[in-house]
């Protein structure tokens, strides 16, 4: 049977918020489009670009800063290695004159247009780039943002793709245990053998451990920022205030010394629940601040992983870098399972493809971490989702901030929580395979109304008006 090969650093990229599928997808795309423009050396005769949004792209594109992406993209920069505190100057200046600097090299007219009422047919998250290059000479391209950052682009040649054999191709979570179960070995180690087929294991570690140090910049950052979420919906940082409470008269001054300092507050219950809240909610208002984070598998569900790695360094005895690439690389194979067999697009299955997802990539790492096997591991992924089933996408005014923020917490405790229960049960008397839980997920997207895919036209999105104070 075909395997699609996904690799740990797809699931997992480094970007800027507040949305993967509705800000990183379109910025990539827009450097796709420029990528076009060069190889057809058409770059220096664009005269303008016109990018249209359509379907949910244009219903949260404001609230989700799809217009700021494309733009920052047309001008040629990279959402890895960006200033993010240039982005606001950048974009006031380019909506002001209407102008921007294509590819950094050549000044063009450039606008961006919302098509609220119209959707393309292949994904709700459509754009159009149009560019007019003079001599009526028009460039146009079209490009899917399908969730994670990932992008495809319309009647793309698949055949030219590179094609990676892995050793152990796996579409399902029951490919996975085969492979387990006929070699011996983990999760993390299968997954491992595979990602030898792109680099050498060292490159994997080392780009791992990347991942996690923005991660881990991302939640102390969050921690000591304070102040209001921009966007008009006045929500207030809140993991400022948690986290110094709870350090109390604890001194630090990096993030090493902070962890000494939680340490300190001892491992009862209510303590650790604070701490884990705090860290997911510090990431998640990174993220709606338009501030560097990781997409796991999501923006909008970056905190869950981080929270629960978090969690397991501090109160698990996980401080050390060979754990933490194993924790990375077992969630990585969960969430690419979800991929292939339904989605991690909040505008195709709701929340629960961002949140329920990473809870469930969540759940089966810290489960391998804490010692469990592979059916254990399995066995917490899927506890974990069929307790998001169902959960809508409903964002207030379009904005990654209510109720996504808390919804990071909730996954946190979720994975934490499908974890144990698993450690403590025996799979073979569970009634639910992670596969089912899967194929029962994307069922119940397909009968989802579409209101409650990322449209900010139901739910919450409709009962509390924009600008009313909740948080």
């Amino acid at each position: 049977m075909p395997h699609e090969a996904i690799s740990v650093f797809d699931m997992f990229k480094i970007g800027v918020g507040p949305s993967s599928s509705h800000t990183l997808g379109p910025w990539r795309a827009a450097l796709r489009f420029i990528k076009t423009l060069q190889q057809k050396k058409l770059l220096q005769q664009t005269q303008s670009v016109i990018v249209l949004l359509y379907g949910s792209l244009a219903k949260t594109g404001k609230g989700h800063g799809t217009d700021i992406a494309v733009l920052m993209g047309l001008c040629g920069e990279d959402p890895v290695t960006v200033d993010v505190t240039t982005i606001a100057s950048k974009i006031q200046h380019i909506q002001s004159e209407k102008k921007l600097v294509l590819n950094n090299e050549k000044e063009i007219n450039a606008d961006v247009q919302f098509f609220i009422s119209e959707s393309l047919p292949f994904h709700p998250n459509g754009l159009t780039f149009l560019a007019n290059c003079g001599d009526d000479i028009q460039i146009s391209e079209t490009f899917y943002s399908v969730g994670g950052g990932f992008v495809i682009k319309e009647n793309e040649d698949k055949t030219m793709e590179i094609k990676i054999d892995l050793p152990f191709p796996i579409n399902t979570s029951e490919d996975l245990l085969h492979w387990c179960m006929k070699t011996g070995l983990s999760i993390h180690e299968v997954v491992m053998e595979n990602e030898n087929a792109w680099r050498s294991e060292a490159d994997t570690k080392q780009g791992l451990l990347n991942i996690w140090q923005t991660m881990k910049e991302c939640m102390y950052r969050g921690c000591h920022s304070k102040g209001e979420l921009p966007g008009g919906l006045h929500v207030r940082r809140r993991a400022f205030d948690l986290n110094k409470k709870l350090t109390r008269q604890n001194d630090y001054n990096d993030y090493n010394s902070w962890i000494n300092a939680v340490k300190k507050g001892g491992n009862n219950f209510q303590y650790i629940l604070d701490w884990v809240s705090c860290f997911a909610l510090a990431v998640n208002e990174e993220n709606a601040s338009f501030g560097r984070v990781v997409t796991a598998p999501t923006n909008g569900a970056a905190g869950v992983i981080p929270a629960v790695l978090q969690y397991f360094i501090i109160f698990c005895d996980g401080n050390d870098e060979e754990k933490i690439t194993r924790f990375l690389l077992t969630a990585a194979e969960i969430g690419s399972i979800f991929k292939k067999e339904a989605t991690i697009s909040a505008a195709m299955g709701g929340c629960q493809a961002e949140i329920g997802v990473s809870s469930s990539m969540a759940a089966a790492a810290l489960t391998e971490s804490l010692g469990g096997t592979q059916r254990q591991a399995l066995m917490a992924a899927e506890i974990a989702m069929e307790h998001h089933l169902g959960m809508t996408c409903d964002p207030i005014g379009g904005l990654v901030q209510v109720p996504c923020i808390e919804r990071n917490t909730m996954g946190a405790i979720k994975a934490i929580t499908a974890s144990q229960l698993a450690l403590q049960s025996s799979p073979d008397y569970a009634r639910v395979s992670l596969d089912k839980v899967i194929k029962t997920m994307w069922d119940t997207a397909k009968d989802m109304n579409f209101k409650y895919k990322e449209t900010a036209e139901g739910g919450l999105a409709l009962n509390i008006p924009l600008g009313l104070k909740e948080c």
